[in-house]
């Protein structure tokens, strides 16, 4: 059976069943120190690219649409080594491990939020695993 997969805000209070939790952000969050973590893994790699995060929040440029983001960031998860940490992650998750994706504790719209994109992305590889 596999696990499942949820997401929040790494500030986010842990909940029992959260599983494994994953802090998926490029950037270390600010201000934390390592006995204050509530994750127990990191993988800056299944963030935004540095370039992107810029994008998204018009950093030295405009500010691109959640569509356009969407779009470059499951880009940026198709090439490795973000492929490779996917289906690590997915293969975990097969294998009946829980697990919970962090980001940052200013991603408050889930449904335009990296994370949410992830979660889809593990989805289908699961699904991808069960037909083959």
């Amino acid at each position: 059976m596999a696990g499942r997969i949820r997401t929040r805000r790494f500030n986010d209070p842990a909940l029992p069943d959260d599983g494994t939790r994953i802090l998926v952000t490029r950037f270390r969050p600010r201000g934390v120190r390592r006995e204050d973590e509530t994750w127990s893994e990191w993988w800056k790699e299944l963030g935004p690219s540095v370039e992107l995060h810029a994008a998204a929040y018009g950093k030295g440029q405009p500010e691109i649409s959640f569509e356009e983001y969407r779009a470059r960031y499951l880009a940026e998860m198709s090439v490795d080594p973000s492929r490779y940490i996917v289906r690590g992650l997915a293969g975990r998750i097969a294998s009946g491990e829980d697990v919970t994706l962090l980001c940052s504790s200013a991603c408050t719209v889930e449904g335009e939020c990296h994370r949410t994109l992830l979660r889809e992305l593990l989805i289908e590889e699961l699904s991808s695993r069960a037909s083959s």
